[in-house]
């Protein structure tokens, strides 16, 4: 007859595995035949039902009783940097202080023509010569972006003249990106070439 240690440590086996199959028994059931009706349980309900307001509704919570707050005085969008220092600046005075920030790579001329095509095209024209397809209904020509003029105007007065328009050409500053905006210059500059 064996006493001692491993006498217990056979004992103790059975039951062991007893309380693990049963255990297991115990969580496939609760898997298999849960009440789909009834919510899980909630941790810290009150996170999950909090009362929401909408945008424009009343709130009792701020001084002036609106929901929608005024961002504080001097807040920057996450990510979106100011375009130019403090004090108006004007298509004369961008081609100063304003520099493209991107080199003239493949990807970056790449995504310039991507960019020209999506937007420019349809007035400039393929190759920037002003005949784009909207010339034919009746809508005046506008500049060549082959000439002189262009070839010399600085990147930041044409980064201005896209972002904010000019003449009939509407502004593009809520359509396309700051980044891709200079991308589209720097292929610009290659329809001249």
């Amino acid at each position: 007859m064996e006493t001692g240690r491993g006498s217990k440590v056979k004992k103790f086996k059975p039951f062991l595995l007893l309380i693990f199959v049963l255990l297991f028994l115990f969580v496939l059931y609760k898997l298999l035949y849960r009440d789909l009706s009834r919510p899980n349980v909630e941790f810290i309900p009150e996170m999950v039902h909090s009362m929401a307001y909408d945008s424009f509704s009343p709130n009792s919570n701020f001084p002036d009783g609106k929901t929608l707050q005024e961002p504080v005085k001097g807040t920057i969008v996450r990510g979106l940097f100011p375009e130019y220092s403090e004090g108006s600046l004007t298509e004369e005075t961008a081609g100063k202080i304003l520099v493209n920030p991107l080199q003239p790579d493949k990807s970056v001329l790449s995504r310039g023509e991507i960019i020209y095509r999506n937007f420019c095209v349809i007035c400039h024209g393929e190759t920037g010569m002003g005949d784009g397809s909207v010339i034919k209904k009746g809508v005046p020509p506008p500049p060549s972006l082959k000439t002189e003029k262009v070839r010399l105007m600085p990147d930041g007065r044409i980064y201005f003249i896209i972002t904010n328009g000019r003449g009939n050409m509407a502004s593009y500053r809520s359509q396309i990106s700051r980044a891709d905006i200079w991308r589209s210059i720097l292929f610009i500059r290659t329809l001249g070439e």
